[in-house]
């Protein structure tokens, strides 16, 4: 009797210790991977090393590729900057609820341009899930005080709320700037050259927004002043978001301003890139690289904090390069920033999750922005919002799941339209009445991906066919918000 209680006592202890370590293997066995989406800004489809450029190498961005899955059919929402944002921040197609257009300059700040507070977040989804969530960078979802990341589930903030912003602070020494002006001095066209690192052209018509006006660099809502080049700022504060985080799982959204206007290179990066003749060129040079760098800074600190196998990357453009402006390639996709054309909405794209995603692999399937919502919430093992639009990417980039992640993909801007269905896109840039009226233009993906060849009137059944599916997705979209 005696042996058999000191049996029954040990068990007992044992078992009470098994209790009290279980919440610590719980922990340590369901800990929830961390979610990075590295965004850049005006990036054309073909300005990567790994998307065909040998002018510009970028091995860091590259490496998201080599160690995962590209995506060569990825689109985003929207053919701006605004718009895009919304898509990828709420799973949804922005203009279901209204987010159609592209505000910018003092547009920013008026009441009812932004993203409403109805709409949930992936930041909002995720910060319920336990997670601490960071944005750094450019957050164009609205100036005013409704719109701040912090009522839209961010915990941390270090950015400008507007569409741009300069990369360093006037008078910006350290680096080479060219800006677009109306006129230049002495009645010359062209380009100007100075001998003070200032550059102005003429070749868009226009002068330079007015980035800075009014739309300060802030830490959370208080203003700094920062001295340090914007891209390299932007990744020291992610870099130490990561480094103050690594203990829990955190959401880090990282939307750079680059490679977005105004165009300036720092001096060192301008240097690397003397070979380059074209002047304009090799200032957008040297921003890129200085991006490339950048994200090789991020996915270095996730390594020096172990993190890179638990850890689920995303790099991506809110749109297509505008080509004039940054002399940016879409190469071979047709068009730019701002239409509806492949090389506005369609955009380089990578996914890396060490040990869950096959490496180097290519995935040809078209697929959205809106599906890093939803991968990420099943990643985390969280419930998606019902009206999520966006699907788990997880089964289709693993081999699990054949098959398209997205059978139909649906654009509006004003009189600016389209909508992928199956390989057939349908395109039309212009009012559909008066005496502007535009006519649709119907393009087959598989075999045409630069859109060269109009099968509007080839093919009138299929067009027809269409065009009743757009009208049908059409109606279920909102007037717009502002």
């Amino acid at each position: 009797m005696k042996s058999e209680a000191l049996v029954v006592r040990r068990i007992a202890r044992t078992c009470c210790w098994m209790v009290m370590l279980m919440p610590a293997w719980g922990l340590a066995a369901e800990r929830q991977p961390n979610i990075v989406v590295l965004f850049a800004d005006d990036l054309g489809y073909g300005e990567l090393s790994c998307q065909g450029n040998a002018e510009i190498p970028t091995p860091h961005i590259d490496s998201i590729a080599n160690s995962g899955v590209r995506c060569t059919a990825a689109y985003v929402t929207g053919p701006n900057c605004s718009p895009s944002r919304a898509g990828l921040l709420t799973g949804r197609t922005p203009t279901r609820f209204g987010y159609e257009f592209n505000p910018i300059g003092a547009a920013n700040e008026e009441p009812g341009h932004g993203l409403p507070a109805r709409e949930i977040t992936i930041a909002e989804a995720l910060h319920d899930a336990g997670y601490t969530t960071g944005v750094f960078g450019k957050w164009h979802q609205g100036g005013a005080a409704p719109y701040h990341p912090f009522r839209h589930g961010f915990d941390e903030f270090f950015g400008f709320t507007h569409e741009g912003h300069f990369f360093v602070p006037p008078p910006w020494k350290g680096v080479t700037t060219m800006l677009r002006r109306k006129a230049l001095p002495g009645g010359r066209t062209g380009r100007w050259t100075g001998d003070k690192g200032l550059i102005y052209t003429d070749h868009m018509g226009h002068d330079e927004p007015d980035y800075d006006a009014n739309n300060p660099i802030v830490r959370g809502g208080q203003p700094v002043l920062e001295s340090a080049y914007l891209t390299e700022a932007l990744t020291r504060e992610a870099v130490d978001f990561i480094d103050r985080h690594d203990d829990k799982p955190f959401f880090l959204y990282l939307a750079y301003n680059a490679v977005h206007s105004p165009l300036q290179a720092t001096d060192a990066a301008m240097e690397r890139f003397a070979h380059i003749d074209d002047l304009h060129r090799r200032i957008f040079a040297g921003m890129l690289a200085s991006l490339d760098e950048s994200v090789g800074a991020v996915l270095e600190q996730l390594r020096a904090s172990g993190l890179e196998e638990n850890t689920l990357v995303f790099f991506l453009s809110d749109n297509g390069g505008p080509t004039r402006e940054l002399t940016s390639s879409n190469l071979p996709l047709r068009g730019e920033k701002g239409q509806m054309y492949e090389g506005a909405i369609r955009v380089p794209f990578m996914v890396q999750w060490k040990g869950k995603l096959p490496a180097g692999q290519i995935y040809e399937q078209p697929l959205s922005s809106m599906d890093i919502f939803a991968t990420a919430t099943a990643a985390a093992a969280i419930d998606t919002p019902a009206d999520v639009e966006g699907v788990d990417l997880l089964p289709f980039l693993s081999g699990q799941t054949p098959g398209r992640p997205h059978q139909t993909l649906f654009w509006r801007q004003g009189v600016k339209t389209a909508m992928r269905h199956d390989d057939w896109k349908l395109v039309r840039m212009g009012p559909a009445t008066g005496p502007r009226q535009a006519r649709w233009e119907l393009y087959d993906l598989a075999s045409d991906a630069s859109e060269e060849h109009n099968l509007a009137d080839a093919q009138p059944d299929t067009l027809a066919e269409l065009v009743s599916r757009w009208e049908q997705l059409n109606s279920e979209m909102a007037e717009p918000l502002f």
